[in-house]
Parts: structure tokens; sequence; C-alpha cells
């Protein structure tokens, strides 16, 4: 009888303590209030009429083309739109089109720089309005480029703008960068990283499109949206994978599947069917289930504030509720353009990994390349792979920029994340330490699906508080 009194004190102990550690998280955590914003509608509609001549202007990206009409409009509605932007900053272009305008600050050895592209994808499918033609309804604003990226473009012109007009000086070197070939991957910012390199200007913080004001990324949570602050985003690496008749290992000559479409194929299967990846909760997601745990039910926040308990479970469960949860944990790995017959001689086919720890990769690659070995596929890497540093998320400008969003979004809790997508910060990682890929624009879920889809749309409201956040960003920030 001892004995289970004393199993039962110590199970109930534990259970208080786990129930304890959660309490003292959520004490910790900024509780959520009421925003304070109040906009005109006078102040909507200026701000609503100014955007829509950027949105009007087709800056498209075409692969292996640059035309430079639509362009060179946007360069001169900027111009109009932001005179004193125009008049005051030192302002240099890389490759084609891609501007980037220094402002000069009190303290000339420090720099930060705010950032987006505009660019914009091709409007295909079949939208409600004209894509190019800003049309406004029901308080939203449809046009391609509304949500990625003109409307974060020029909130921060905007913001910047009406800084200036105050006489406003930044304490330190503020650069405003957008790209004309993001959606490209193009070579506008890496032209630019060359600059900055060469002439050895560091950023304290380098913020960019990439994450934004979205509806909860976990179930059940205490708030109706959040802002996601992007600090990594996953590597690109592709490999040429070849299998011939030649090639055949002598242990397989004798079996019955040997040629090489079957080979590459049980080889595909054995990467893709096998859990041969390093899978881990890293630094980044700890950081974000940390973050969001004060406003989660119950459950979920006692899971949350107790990682070092239930991180393995969490790990297990992420790779099934989603492709793109279970990528956070770990490199992720698609093959595509697989060429070839069981008639021919040659098999070939492209991987594409996408890894999120670098260390990890290493592991990871051994492991690819030996089973690849074991069915006498050959891999080779081509020119081009890149993997860039996560943001030290440890700096005070992570936590400035949180101070930031609690400022102007009271409303929304604030984390970090792993952004599986890609924008131009990316290029960055090797002039700034702290690289944040956060546009203060808040999306439905149907909004966010509009990227590069039809009926891209931005709620007009959405545009003012954008505004309001750069200020904030700007005006406040100390070195």
């Amino acid at each position: 009888m001892k004995i289970f009194l004393s199993v039962i004190i110590i199970i109930a102990a534990f259970i208080l303590f786990l129930v304890l550690r959660t309490a003292a998280v959520t004490k910790k955590a900024r509780k959520l209030t009421k925003s304070d914003l109040n906009f005109t509608d006078e102040e909507i509609n200026s701000y609503a009429e100014r955007l829509s001549e950027m949105i009007k202007c087709k800056t498209v990206s075409l692969k292996d083309s640059y035309d430079d009409a639509q362009f060179a409009k946007l360069r001169d509605v900027m111009a109009r739109l932001f005179p004193l932007i125009d008049e005051k900053a030192e302002k240099m272009t890389f490759s084609d089109d891609c501007w980037v305008y220094k402002i000069s600050g009190k303290n000339s050895d420090r720099n930060i720089m705010i950032m987006s592209h505009h660019d914009v994808v091709a409007a295909d499918g079949e939208w409600k309005f004209d894509a190019f033609s800003a049309h406004i309804e029901d308080g939203k604003m449809y046009g391609r480029g509304t949500v990625d990226t003109k409307t974060p473009l020029f909130a921060e012109f905007s913001a910047v703008e009406e800084l200036l007009s105050e006489g406003f000086v930044p304490e330190c070197n503020l650069y405003i960068a957008s790209s004309h070939n993001e959606e490209l991957g193009g070579d506008g910012i890496p032209k630019a990283n060359e600059y900055f390199k060469k002439n050895g200007i560091k950023f304290d913080v380098i913020l960019d499109e990439g994450g934004a004001i979205i509806e909860p990324p976990i179930g059940g949570m205490k708030c109706d949206k959040c802002a996601m602050i992007a600090v990594h985003e996953k590597g690109r690496y592709y490999f040429n994978l070849k299998a011939t008749a030649a090639n055949a290992h002598a242990s397989l000559t004798s079996a019955a599947s040997n040629t090489p479409v079957e080979r590459m194929s049980m080889f595909i299967n054995e990467v893709t069917s096998g859990n041969i990846f390093i899978r881990r909760l890293n630094s980044q997601v700890i950081a974000m289930f940390e973050h969001l745990a004060p406003y989660c039910g119950f459950m979920m926040k006692l899971m949350f504030s107790n990682l070092w308990l239930f991180g393995p479970i969490i790990k297990s469960v992420m790779p099934k509720l989603n492709a793109q949860a279970g990528g956070l944990i770990g490199t992720t790995c698609t093959f595509n353009e697989i060429k070839g017959s069981s008639s021919e001689k040659l098999c070939t086919a492209k991987a594409f990994l996408r890894p999120v720890d670098k260390d990890d990769f290493k592991q990871d690659i051994k492991k690819f390349k030996e089973i690849a070995a074991k069915y006498d596929i050959t891999v080779e890497e081509p020119d081009g792979n890149e993997y860039h540093a996560p943001a030290d998320i440890s700096k005070p400008q992570f936590e400035y920029t949180k101070e930031c969003i609690a400022k102007v979004f009271p409303q929304y809790p604030a984390s970090p994340f792993i952004l599986p997508a890609g924008t131009d910060a990316r290029t960055l990682t090797d002039v700034c330490p702290c690289v944040l890929r956060f546009a203060p624009i808040r999306l439905s879920k149907e909004q966010l699906a509009s990227v590069h889809a039809e009926n891209e749309n931005i709620d007009l409201d959405s545009v003012a508080s954008a505004v309001a956040f750069y200020k904030e960003f700007v005006k406040n920030y100390k070195v």
C-alpha cells in the first residue's frame, strides 16, 4: 500500500511540476489587447488611391527576357508618390532595375534595411476583375501584387516619406531595397549584396517579406491571427541522377530487377518511403512552439511548454499532419524529370533536397549517396545549390521587431517560423546576422491562397496599418 501511495504521490508531483511550468510560460507571455489603431476613411482611401497607381504597373517577371517599359512606368510613379525620398536618398540600381535607396543617419557606422520586391508573376487564370485595374470592392483592392509584394513596398516608402516630412533623421543609415526579379530568383539583390560586401557594409537587421499576419498555424489557438516572422529558409540542393546498364554492380547482375529504370525506381522508393534523413525539433521550431504556447488550449499549451518531455511525440506527429509541417523537422526530398524506359539502357532523374540544418544535411547527403551506390546510381551536384544561415533570434533586433508588432498589433501574438518558400533576403545572411522576413499585412486564408493565383487582394485598412508598423520600426530603432 505504501508503495502504491508513493507512486501516486510521485505521479501527482510530476503532473503538478508540468502544470506549474506551463503556468510560468503563460504568465511571462504578452497579454493580447485590443488595437487602438484608428484610421479615417480619408486616410484609408488616400493610401488606396496611391497604392493603386503601383498595382496598375504591369511589372511581370519573365524568364530570359526583360522589358523595361512597365518597370520605367513604376519608377516614374514612385518618384511622384514619394518626392522626399527621391530628393533626399542616395539611389543605386543593380542589374536591370533593383533599387537600393540610402538615407544617411546620425550614426554612419550602423545600418538597417527594409526591403521588398516590385516584380510580380503573370496574372493567369480567371479573375473577377482585371488583374492590373486595382479594382476596389467591399473594402478590398484586387490586383496582382496587392499581397506579393507591392503593398508592403508601398507601406515602406509611405512610412519613410511621412517621417521625412516631419523632419525625421534616422539614428543610423536606413536602406530601402526592392528587386525587379525576385520571382525568378534573379540577380538583383545578389548584385546589391556583392556591393555591400565589397564596401564592407553590414546591417544590424534586415526586414523583408515572407511572414505576415495570418490565421493561426495551430488549431485551437485563442486568437484569430498570428504575426509570423520567418527567421530561416530551407536550403536548396539539386542532384542529377543517372543509372546505366554499363554501371550495374556485379551483385545485381543476376538479379531480376537490374535494368536502369528498375534500379532508379528502387532507389527512389527507398529514399522516399524510408526514414533516411535526420529528424529533430531544431531551435527555430522549438522557438515557434514556445512563442505560441501561451495562446493555445490547455493540452497544447502543456505540451509546447514542456518540449523536453513531449518533443519526441510532437516530432513523430508533425509529418502526419501535412507535408509542410513535416518539412520543418528535417531534410525533404522530391524527385522529378524522371526519364527512361524498360528497354533503354539509361535512366535519369533529378532530386531536389531542402535541408533545415546544415550539419544534419552533411549526414543526410552521406546516407543519400550510400543508397545511390547500393543501386549503382551516379550522383552529380550541379552549380547553384545554396544554404543560408538562420537569423540569430538572440539578437536584440528580433526582440525589437516583436516589440513593434506588440505596439501596432497588440491583438496578435508574434512567433518565429521557418519559411518553406524563398525570398531575396536569404542571400543577405552574410552581411546581416538577423535577417527577418515579416510583411505587416493582415491576410485571411483566402487572401494568402491568392498569392500567385487568381483574385489576389488586400484589405484597405491593412494597408494603413502596414504603414503604421514601418513608421514604428524605422522611427524608434536605436543603435
